[in-house]
C-alpha cells in the first residue's frame, strides 16, 4: 500500500527520452506510469524503462516532449 506522493524532476530530455531522479531513494518500478504537467494542462505520461543508479530513472514519452524542461515535477502514478 503506497501511503505518499512519490515525486522527483527531470534531470535531461533527450528527445521522447527523460531521466528523472527522485531524491528521497523511492524509485518507481519499471513499467511504472509518471506523470508531468505541461503548460498546456493536459499533462505527460512517461513510462519508466530503466533504473540508473543514484537514484534515477531513465523513462520514455507518450506524447511531444516540445515545451518540457529541466527542473520540472515529476509524480510516481504508482501504476
Amino acid at each position: 500500500v503506497k501511503t505518499g506522493i512519490n515525486k522527483g524532476y527531470v534531470t535531461q530530455i533527450i528527445g521522447p527520452v527523460l531521466d528523472i531522479v527522485f531524491p528521497d531513494g523511492k524509485l518507481p518500478p519499471i513499467y511504472s506510469a509518471i506523470k508531468i504537467e505541461t503548460a498546456d494542462g493536459i499533462g505527460n505520461i512517461v513510462e519508466v524503462q530503466q533504473l540508473l543508479g543514484d537514484n534515477k530513472i531513465r523513462a520514455v514519452s507518450m506524447r511531444s516532449t516540445d515545451g518540457l524542461k529541466r527542473g520540472i515535477e515529476a509524480v510516481d502514478l504508482g501504476a
